[in-house]
Formats: structure tokens, sequence, C-alpha cells
């Protein structure tokens, strides 16, 4: 570690300026920690047009709630830096804390360390797919559902939790089919759906079919979902498409320092964000799959209450230390 380029001391660093990470530096800030967030650009709603379930902020572009909560927490003097951290370890003979090693540029010092690096979501690998992923392939009714209220509705069965996510969406259409692709579906399963309403087409499902020719009505880029082609060359109508992706957090930082799993591979915490390696925090969908904005943005905030009481009580340790060694009388 002798040798390397340093910035200052940080009482913490974030990684990643999503909901979690910009609501845990600005909770820091505002309790008058120095505070570096570190964010490598890769926003997993990214491809969405809108967020929605967020209060006050519904229906408002992703990349705009994340531009003002740069502006907010820069009001407090958190330090933005645009970049990819490499690794984090131990600070070792630098003293306590943690070395965090960004890609090409300097290595921070922080006291402590919020994780909030998010997840990627693994895509059925299918001509199109990947392409109208957030625009009219989606994957959370919570997310998505008003907007697609009484449309024609699929569900690409690729996963078991394909079955509920059908039953679910019954609730904003009345038009939901199961396009059951490479899922067995058991007898309990098909009775489920029959009494829900959701048909079940049999199939593998090939591609999805948009239409070019886009209009007044259509997206200028690529068209609109027009359905989902079948491998015996029937084409069913649907104007969008739910799948069920496989989450793959982004936590190789998480794993570097050594910090405990549960039986699922995900990164085990506590109720705010603590795990296992003392000093460290994963908040946001690098621990929680299912955390939407609001509740990752809760997340950090929960987070950095935590953190900063034990800077405090870390504080508090060592200026009790030092009012022993100078030798003032300890009150009775």
């Amino acid at each position: 570690m002798s040798g390397t380029r340093r910035t200052a001391r940080h009482d913490a660093v974030v990684v990643g300026a999503g909901a979690a990470g910009l609501n845990a530096a600005l909770v820091l800030g505002r309790a008058r920690r120095r505070v570096a967030v570190v964010d490598a650009g890769e926003p997993r709603n990214a491809p969405a047009a809108q967020l929605h379930g967020y209060l006050s902020r519904d229906g408002m572009p992703p990349a705009a709630l994340l531009a003002v909560g740069r502006e907010e927490v820069a009001r407090y003097g958190v330090e933005l830096i645009d970049g990819r951290v490499e690794h984090i370890e131990p600070a070792g003979e630098a003293g306590p804390g943690f070395a965090v090693h960004l890609a090409g540029g300097p290595v921070l010092h922080a006291r402590r360390v919020v994780v909030a690096s998010g997840l990627r979501d693994g895509l059925p690998e299918l001509p199109g797919l990947a392409e109208r992923w957030g625009r009219d392939v989606l994957h959370c009714p919570y997310c998505h559902g008003w907007e697609v209220r009484d449309r024609p509705l699929g569900v690409l069965g690729t996963d078991p939790g394909s079955v509920d996510q059908a039953l679910l969406l019954r609730q904003w259409s009345a038009d939901v089919v199961l396009l059951a692709h490479s899922l067995a579906l058991t007898g309990a399963d098909r009775e489920r759906l029959a009494a829900r309403g959701v048909r079940v087409v049999e199939g593998r499902v090939v591609r999805l079919v948009a239409d070019a020719d886009a209009d007044a009505d259509a997206d200028a880029d690529g068209g609109r979902l027009r359905g989902v082609e079948l491998a015996d060359g029937r084409v069913v109508p649907r104007e969008a498409v739910f799948v069920f992706p496989r989450p793959a957090p982004r936590d190789a930082l998480l794993s570097g320092l050594g910090c405990a799993r549960d039986d699922h591979g995900w990164v085990t915490t506590d109720r705010t964000g603590r795990t296992s390696v003392p000093g460290v925090w994963a908040v946001g969908n690098v621990a929680d799959p299912r955390a939407q904005l609001v509740t990752a943005a809760g997340a950090g905030a929960a987070a950095a209450f935590a953190l900063n009481h034990d800077l405090v009580a870390e504080e508090v340790e060592r200026s009790v230390a030092r009012h022993r060694a100078s030798g003032a009388a300890v009150p009775a």
C-alpha cells in the first residue's frame, strides 16, 4: 500500500449512486460526515422511461431522480466521483478502516463503507427481448402494471415464479396468457391459472414480433410489440410481455471482503444493512432483489443512521481514552 496516491480520509465511502446510495450519502452529509460516492453509471432502471410507486416522484424519468439526488447531496459537501471501484480491502498499515481502490485512479481511505452497487437482470435469450426491456418487456406489475392495464398481456414461462406473476397480473388486465415456453406446469398450477382466468398457451417461444411501421402511437425506435412467435409459426398477439428475470447482484466487492451469505447466495445483512464484516453495509438491490426505488432509498437512510451511530460510538471511546490519558479527574 505504501507509495499509492490517496485522497483525504473519508468517514464513509458509498459505492453506487442509485436511490440507496444517494440517500445514504444525503443523511450522512447532513450529519456533517465527510462522504464520497463512487458511481460507475450503470443504473438498473436505465431502460425505463418512468419510475413509479415513489411518493412525490411518480412518473419521473429515473435519470432525472438521480440528477436531483446528486444535486441534493452535493449541497452538504458530499464528493461525487464518476468511476468504478475495483476492490476494497482493510486499510492495514494506513490504520483502521478500508482502502477503496478505484479503477485507474486514487485509493480512497474510508472509516466505513456502504455498498449500494445494485444488480443485473438476467434475461431469457430470445431475439428482440433484451432490446425491448423496460419498454414493453417488463417484470414488475407494481412498477408497470398500471401503464399496461386492460391490454393483452403475456407472461413468459421461464421460472416457477412465472405462474404467480401471471396470477398477479390478472388484476390489471382481463386478458392475460401464460406462455408455457420452457416451464413444466403442474396440475395445481393449471387449476389456479384456470380459476383466475389466465389462459395457458403451449409451445416454445422463439422471438418477439414488433410492428416496425411506427405510427403516431408507436415508439419511433423499433415500433410497438405486436406479439410473440412460437416455434410452430403461430403468433400470439400481445402488447406487453412480462418475464421473471434472474437477478445477479453486483456483489464482487462484498465477496472480496468476505461478507457472509445466505443459503441462496445473497449477502446477509441486519435490518440496517450491516454485513458480517464490521464497518461494511450493503443496501438496495445488491442485498435485496425485491427492493423498489422507494424501498432502496429507505434502506440507504437506515444504513446511514446506523453507520453514523457506529462512528459516534468509536469517537466517544477514543475521547474517553484521551480524557483519561490527560490525567483529568473522572466524574463521580
